[in-house]
């Protein structure tokens, strides 16, 4: 076997000579798009504040054989150094890339970077139960810089059964769930014909995003919440979409009403499961829950094609959890590297105790948010 030889990608143009060689690995390890070289440059490409980021990918290569990428970057943060998964605010499941298993690898990688260094602080955050960077976790094997639970875990919730076919899951709903799927498509179709589909693999897709976006944005800023995947003119979402098209994983469906789109999902499948990346509606067909409709109508299609599991990837929203038969923790690691680090860890740990005190005494918290705050 040849010897281990590590590599730490700091620029665009090394990123762009290692694709072939890791979108080879990529396929062979059947991993998430997420851990894509084609996802992290869509990314890199187009992130609007790269002057406070900088790749720090690590790469194990033995001969000309790429077997193993842990796909990191740092970015500035309150004055620190905060390293994090590449293309993070991207990505719903964080991991590293490996042939095989060898977890002995992954931790001399880490080993590598940690005294490499170029970071104060690091936040790991979105593991799976599953997730092959948990090998990262052991603190009697771990090389490098040292890792611990951080308070910070997420959820994903999914559906999952043995329905024969998608007819057979909606009659398994309950009543009031059936009653308001043919009430909202009832009040959408007063407006015109109502059609559902997913759209062909040769569709135009940025009329599409077009309209996601502005749908989108009006919804954030009814949320008061920021999201610069969406911002006019940003080329973000048409470059990640176009990865999950030309991978040939995309799954686009739209709810259209004479002709409107009214709601859209941008799913992908991967490994026998239907992933929801992106869904919206029209706020103006809010009476007739567009998106609702437009989730029973493609968890029905998923089942119907075999797919034994829809995913909603990362996040609690209460329009998830009405249909999800399971979920996942996902699971968040911080550790320090430096004096600055540590003490941005104690930080973040005592405002974690002070916000826990003041809700068992009742009293609000202080508006007065973490240096260390990393999510």
């Amino acid at each position: 076997m040849s010897a281990e030889r590590f590599e730490i990608v700091r620029t665009g143009e090394r990123l762009a000579e290692v694709g072939p060689a890791w979108t080879a690995l990529w396929r062979e390890s059947g991993a998430l798009v997420f851990q894509s070289q084609a996802w992290i440059a869509a990314w890199w490409a187009t992130v609007p504040d790269r002057e406070r980021r900088a790749l720090q990918i690590v790469l194990a290569w033995r001969g000309d054989a790429l077997v193993a990428v842990l796909p990191m970057a740092t970015c500035r943060r309150k004055g620190l150094r905060l390293l994090e998964w590449a293309a993070k605010d991207h990505t719903d499941y964080g991991d590293a890339l490996l042939a095989g298993d060898d977890p002995g690898l992954l931790r001399r990688m880490w080993g590598h970077l940690s005294a490499a260094g170029g970071f104060d602080l690091v936040y790991l955050n979105r593991l799976l139960p599953g997730a092959k960077a948990r090998a990262l976790l052991d603190p009697s094997q771990a090389a490098g810089v040292r890792l611990r639970p951080n308070h910070r875990s997420e959820v994903s919730f999914r559906v999952a059964g043995d329905w024969p076919t998608g007819e057979a899951w909606v009659a398994a709903q309950s009543k009031k769930t059936r009653q308001n799927y043919r009430r909202g498509q009832k009040f959408i179709g007063e407006s015109g014909p109502l059609r559902f589909r997913l759209l062909p693999p040769d569709a135009p897709m940025e009329p599409v995003l077009l309209r996601l976006a502005d749908l989108k944005r009006k919804w954030l800023a009814g949320n008061q919440l920021e999201s610069n995947l969406y911002d006019e003119g940003s080329p973000a979402l048409s470059a990640l979409v176009r990865v999950l098209a030309e991978t040939g994983l995309l799954r686009a469906f739209v709810l259209e009403c004479d002709g409107v789109i009214v709601a859209v999902s941008i799913n992908f499948v991967q490994a026998g499961t239907m992933m929801a990346f992106v869904t919206t509606y029209d706020p103006a067909f809010e009476r007739g829950s567009p998106g609702m409709v437009l989730m029973m109508d493609y968890i029905q299609w998923s089942i119907d094609q075999g797919l034994h599991t829809v995913d909603f990837l990362c996040g609690a929203e209460a329009f998830k959890s009405r249909f999800a038969t399971t979920s996942v923790t996902l699971d968040a690691f911080m550790g320090r590297r430096t004096l600055p680090g540590a003490a941005a860890m104690m930080l973040d740990s005592w405002n974690l105790v002070v916000r826990d005190m003041r809700r068992r005494s009742g009293t609000p918290p202080p508006q007065v948010a973490a240096a260390s705050e990393a999510a």
